[in-house]
This record gives C-alpha cells, structure tokens and sequence, in this order.
C-alpha cells in the first residue's frame, strides 16, 4: 500500500463537513495531484492551505511560489519531471497567469488550475464571490486555442469537478480550468468521500523510444525528463519532434488547427449540463455555478405558481455546450441568464438563439437571491402573455 493510499483510504465513505476549497483539494489528492505551487490570494487561499499539509502526507510536494506566474510555472516543470501538477488563484493572480496558459496549451502540458473568482477589475472587493472572469478563462490567453473549464455548484461537486478536471487535463493533454467562484468556495456543506479505489484516474499516456511528442496523432503520448531521452518543449511554433519552426506557415497552422481540434471535436464528449425540461415551457433559466442555486430555486417556485419554466445548469462552460443550447433554443421562447457578472456567459448564449437572451445580473460581491431570479421570470412570462394577447 502506497503512502497516498494509506492516508487517503482513511477518508472512504465518510460524510464531513467541508469548504468548498477544501472539498477542491481533497478532489486534487484524489485524483493522484502529487505537486502543488501557489501564492496565497483570496477567496482561494483554503485550497493551498489544505494542499501544504496533505501532500506530505502522501509522499508529495507543496511549495510556495514568490506570485502566480511563478507558481504555474513551477506547475508546468513539474508534470514534464513526471507529476500531476495544479495551482489554484483567484482573478487578478488568473490574469497573471495567462501568459503561461498560453505555453502550457502550446506545449500540450496537462495540468489544474483552479480559479476561485472574486469581485474585480483589479483588486476589486478581495473577500466578495463574483463571476466575472468567465471570458477570461476562455480568451484570456493570446492566439488560437481551446479550452476546457468546469463550473462546481456545490461542495461535493468541488471534489467531483476536481477529479474530473485533472482526467480530462491528462486525456486530452491541455490545461483544464477549474471556474469555481467564491460563492462556492467559501459554501461549508456535507460531502461524502468516496471509495479510494473506486476513483476513476486517466493516466498520463507516455511515448516509446522514437515517437514524436507533438504530432503523429491528435493527442500524441508525451515523453519525460529525465529519463534518457532528449525532447525539446517550446512554446514557439515548433514541428512533431519539438523543435522550433517559426517561419513555415504550414508548420503553424497545422501545429495549432491540431491542438484546437482535439478539443473542439470532443465537444460532445467533454460538455457536460444538468438539464430539468417540463412541458409547455416558454422560458428556460439558464445559470452555472452559485448562481444556479438560487436559480434552481425559482425555477421550482414559479412552477408551483403554475409557470412552465425550463432550467438548465452548465456544468462545462468550456468548450461550449452548443448541442444543448441550440435543443434548448428550439423549445422557448426566453432565455433568462443570471450571473454574477454584468452578462458574459448570456453573450455567448446570444449565439445559438434566435430568442431573446436576458441577463439577470448582479455584482457587488451579493449572490442572487431566489426572489430575484423568480421577479425576472415572472416579468418574463407576463410579458409573452402580453405579446400573445395581442398577436390574437
């Protein structure tokens, strides 16, 4: 029995009362997370806490950057020396690592970054939950790419997400974002651990003597250093064997259509939704994250008024779940959206619709209470009655 496994089995079926940040780190450990790299920030600082007396325990390594560029950084290094690496910040240290979201996109480094969202621009209101960094953790990096990015709405899914964002990191060789929000992190509820062993972990796919690292197929193995074989990992344009090619068009685009692709066509694969469809609904609330509690919420309250409301709750908020929009889109005729945040993800909703998109938002640090979500839908579902009255 290996050290992880005697201090993790330790926790099996027991129900605790956790943080979500703290259900975050324990989802890390158990997915085989041996390496940690942070900078303290809030609302994400739980997450390193947990981090730096856990991995000790299970024959791992924390260490403590000088800010979030290093840290990530120190992440990237890690897994290419073989570990599962992760960080975890929160919007200004997220922004700050960017630049080496890029590289580890370039690079094909499979890797967690949690991003615990607060109140911005800038240093905003530093304890206060928001939602504003959705766009950021898909375009927030420069150039061409994908990304994928899960959205937690309670603690157990914390642990879940975690688990599931560093198989989908190693499956698909990319960084995964982790988009929780402080909301949630800061949320303390039960959570029931489950069977160490019954934990599903993607294991890191390795080359053979010979094979190229960066191409040959759409997620080529990866090789490690050291053991005995030279490999050149470079975030400039390089050719399947790694090496730097930064004049040849062809190089590029088939080098960077690639690594849109192996996310892009596993779309299906990847998106993930929640969805709770009744019929005869006009109206469909749309949320993700601490928002779609409160949504949930409504959505029940008004059909006990006598409402048909539709609800749908994205999991994956990247790549895009567009299938699910666009079945969504054919069945209302409003798509309510709140968010903590003055309406990012309802401009990509905007997108697969010809209904009207309404953003429900709300900033300053106050998550959304369930009258407020019901007063929209109720104005929403006046409205197209009104409309309907004077069509006949």
């Amino acid at each position: 029995m290996t050290q992880r496994q005697s201090r993790l089995q330790g926790f099996e079926n027991r129900t605790l009362f956790l943080l979500g940040d703290e259900a975050a780190a324990y989802g890390a450990l158990f997915a085989g997370c041996d390496f940690f790299a942070g900078y303290p920030i809030t609302p994400a600082s739980e997450i390193a806490e947990v981090m730096s007396r856990e991995l000790p325990r299970v024959d791992g390594y924390y260490v403590q950057m000088e800010d979030e560029m290093a840290s990530l950084s120190a992440v990237i290094g890690a897994v290419w020396a073989g570990a599962k690496g992760m960080t975890a910040t929160s919007g200004p240290g997220f922004s700050l690592m960017q630049e080496n979201i890029g590289y580890a996109i370039m690079t094909e480094t499979p890797c967690v970054i949690i991003d615990v969202q607060r109140s911005g621009p800038s240093t905003g209101q530093a304890t206060k939950p928001a939602q504003g960094d959705v766009l950021q953790a898909r375009w927030g990096t420069h150039g061409d790419h994908e990304m994928i990015a899960l959205a937690p709405s309670s603690v157990q899914e914390c642990f879940d997400l975690t688990v599931a964002s560093f198989n989908l990191a190693e499956k698909y060789r990319t960084p995964v974002i982790m988009l929780m929000d402080g909301e949630i992190g800061h949320l303390r509820e039960s959570i029931t651990f489950p069977p160490f062993d019954a934990v599903v972990r993607e294991e890191r796919r390795l080359a053979q003597p010979g094979t190229d690292c960066f191409g040959g197929e759409a997620i080529p193995p990866m090789s490690l250093f050291g053991e005995g074989r030279f490999i050149h990992v470079t975030g400039s344009t390089h050719k399947a064997s790694g090496m730097r090619d930064v004049q040849t068009q062809a190089v590029h685009e088939e080098l960077v259509t690639r690594l849109c692709r192996k996310i892009a066509d596993a779309r299906a694969q990847i998106a993930r939704v929640q969805e709770d469809f009744v019929d005869g609904a006009k109206i469909c609330v749309l949320a993700y994250g601490a928002a779609a509690r409160p949504a949930l919420g409504a959505v029940l309250e008004a059909r006990r008024k006598g409402c048909a409301v539709d609800f749908l709750r994205l999991i994956t908020i990247w790549p895009f779940p567009e299938e699910a929009v666009k079945r969504l889109a054919d069945r209302v005729e409003t798509i309510l959206v709140p968010e903590m945040n003055l309406g990012q993800l309802a401009r990509e909703v905007e997108r697969y619709t010809s209904a009207p998109v309404v953003p429900v938002s709300k900033i300053g640090g106050v998550a959304h209470t369930v009258d407020e979500i019901l007063e929209a839908i109720l104005s929403s579902s006046a409205e197209l009655e009104s409309a309907a009255g004077k069509r006949r």
